[in-house]
């Protein structure tokens, strides 16, 4: 009688263990991961007497074509009236992604907006232990059918006007400024050619007066931060690390996929290298793998950012 008694509180802890990783289970997958927000922030960098720029940051849609309210919701971006789109990639997220794609992201056509690769705007994704995350940046790639990159660029480039800045450079008229962009292909697959960006950018000619600089990669890796902040960016947009997708409530993002430190993992921070500095905007993203749909204190997001002169 008394083992059978004192067993009843061990019991009655594993049950409770288990209830809360079942609701935890089911607000993550059933719940959060359709609670789609705008990340609102403002950060001074541009250039002395530019006009503000109000930026809306698209990162890691990985979209398939049934996901409808993740594209209604992308769409209704259009009506917060950004000056500029920076998309920093993973948007095709199944082989028939892009049919998803071009609903979300058409009411944009007409917006300027810049755009790089992540790897899953190439290549499908496929079934992986989401526990490799925690031994750190996953290094193993497995062979994956090709998804028809070209026919997504043309859709960004030719229909949408967007900008194409994989390892290269332009210079754009946006809201009243002049910007020069320059980025690199997706740094967690050792596709960014950072040492050509020197020569794409000298090839813009002289900077004019008063003209700002914007970084763009998909994973923020800091040998890419710190040269973005040696080429004069004055601000760097990233994504890439979902967040953390899964995080610890308090604590934050748990795994990042590649080197940045965890507590800048999401959101605006400052990255610094050599005494320079540049604000940081790191996106969570707004999808996640069709093998792991789950979001955990972590929603999935859009950013509103205002920049503004210094």
């Amino acid at each position: 009688m008394t083992s059978n008694r004192s067993a009843h509180p061990a019991l009655i802890a594993l049950g409770a263990v288990g209830a809360a990783g079942a609701a935890a289970a089911i607000w993550g997958i059933g719940i959060e991961r359709y609670l789609f927000t705008v990340r609102e922030a403002a950060a001074s960098a541009l250039a002395p007497d530019s006009a503000p720029l109000k930026v809306l940051h698209i990162s890691d849609a990985h979209m398939a074509p049934w996901q409808h309210r993740k594209q209604d919701w992308l769409a209704s971006l259009a009506q917060l009236q950004p000056d500029l789109i920076v998309n920093t990639g993973d948007n095709l997220g199944h082989r028939e992604g892009l049919e998803g794609v071009r609903r979300a992201f058409e009411p944009f056509a007409g917006i300027p907006g810049v755009f790089v690769h992540g790897s899953n705007d190439v290549s499908e994704p496929s079934p992986r232990n989401p526990l490799r995350y925690f031994s750190g940046p996953s290094k193993r790639h497995r062979k994956a059918p090709e998804l028809d990159t070209a026919a997504m660029d043309s859709f960004f480039t030719h229909e949408l006007g967007w900008t194409d800045l994989n390892n290269t450079a332009a210079r754009l008229q946006v809201a009243g400024n002049t910007v020069d962009f320059f980025g690199v292909d997706d740094a967690h697959r050792n596709w960014d050619r950072l040492e050509d960006l020197p020569a794409a950018i000298d090839a813009l000619g002289p900077r004019p007066d008063g003209a700002s600089v914007i970084g763009v990669t998909h994973a923020p890796y800091q040998r890419v931060l710190n040269e973005f902040v040696d080429l004069g960016a004055d601000a760097i947009f990233g994504g890439h690390t979902h967040g953390g997708q899964v995080c610890l409530p308090g604590f934050g993002a748990l795994v990042a996929n590649c080197d940045i430190p965890l507590k800048q993992a999401k959101g605006l921070s400052t990255w610094t290298h050599d005494h320079r500095t540049a604000p940081l905007n790191v996106s969570a993203g707004c999808g996640h793998s069709i093998y792991a749909p789950v979001r955990f204190a972590c929603r999935p997001e859009a950013t509103l950012l205002t920049l503004t002169a210094r």
